[in-house]
């Protein structure tokens, strides 16, 4: 137990090895293909109808609807690509496989979003000082089927949305542009009763605020993942205390956890314990990696034993960067 060892992350070990290291993997997340494919099928078919008419009644609370939306099939794509990539077994060049292609594809779709509600954004303003006439019943006919497929596209996403990042990202995006067909229903609604023409750029301007808002999330939760930062929801120090409450562990060093893709976190530590023989250590193993699946829902993590003496080296070595 006193020297460190390398473990290959391409290998899959549900139990502790050898004298020195556990490992420990989580599941694979749900198959969200059929998902997907119809996901994108209903959206890409409303784009081109929602389009079409925003362009013939000239209303730009449709044509901001169908951007967005046209956005959400891209990242639908970007996330099914990546959900795909993901499953690519781990190789000797790609040790770890190709999992974080989930978290490049939420930051790339949360930032594609950023950019085409920026650029509709510009167009309401610009409208509000010329509003321009346009037909309330087309605009409430329409909007009113993008809130069925809006509202069936997020169904299909909600039993995933609580453990990946990528689906919740599209579950939020169906979900949003559902509510977002309702205020375009509204607003057609008042345009009729009031001709108020000025209320199509205020409605597109509501539209990009809310789903600014939402995206956000998103955009800084992907980023983050991104620089190797500790996953939301994951406490660092609630994690160092759980191993330091393990029987037979007297110290924890060199902690880190990170996000291997959106739905599966990973775990590196040092582990000082006072045990010298295999049946201690593996003890120890096993009870680390039951707590930290229990607790944290951290299914792949890599642990080290060493004695006092060695863990005292390494600190001296690395000049305190251990701790």
């Amino acid at each position: 137990m006193n020297a460190p060892h390398a473990q290959d992350p391409g290998h899959d070990h549900p139990h502790g090895h050898g004298h020195g290291h556990g490992h420990g993997h989580g599941h694979a997340p749900a198959e969200f293909n059929r998902a997907f494919a119809i996901g994108i099928a209903l959206n890409v078919a409303f784009v081109a109808v929602e389009a079409f008419y925003g362009w013939k009644v000239n209303s730009l609370a449709l044509l901001a609807d169908a951007g967005h939306n046209l956005s959400d099939v891209a990242g639908l794509v970007l996330a099914w690509g990546a959900a795909l990539a993901g499953k690519r077994r781990a190789d000797a060049r790609h040790t770890y496989g190709w999992k974080r292609a989930s978290i490049l594809a939420a930051f790339f779709n949360a930032l594609l979003l950023l950019v085409a509600m920026g650029s509709l954004g510009w167009e309401a303003v610009g409208r509000l000082g010329t509003p321009q006439a346009t037909q309330g019943w087309t605009i409430i006919t329409v909007a009113g089927v993008g809130i069925v497929i809006n509202t069936a596209t997020a169904l299909l996403f909600l039993r995933g949305r609580q453990d990946d990042l990528n689906i919740r990202g599209a579950f939020l995006h169906m979900a949003a542009d559902a509510l977002v067909s309702v205020g375009v229903v509204i607003g057609g609604a008042l345009y009729l009763w009031q001709g108020w023409a000025w209320l199509d750029p205020v409605i597109s301007l509501a539209i990009v605020g809310v789903i600014v808002l939402g995206t956000w999330s998103l955009f800084t939760q992907s980023l983050h993942l991104l620089f190797d930062g500790v996953p939301h929801g994951v406490d660092i120090a609630r994690v160092r205390q759980c191993l330091l409450a393990l029987p037979g562990v007297a110290d924890v060093h060199d902690l880190h956890i990170w996000a291997m893709g959106t739905s599966q976190v990973a775990l590196t530590a040092h582990l000082v314990t006072a045990g010298h023989d295999a049946a201690a250590a593996a003890a120890v193993l096993q009870a680390a990696q039951q707590a930290l699946q229990a607790q944290f829902r951290i299914g792949h993590a890599t642990l080290q034993l060493e004695t006092p003496l060695y863990a005292q080296t390494c600190r001296v070595r690395l000049h305190g960067d251990c701790a």
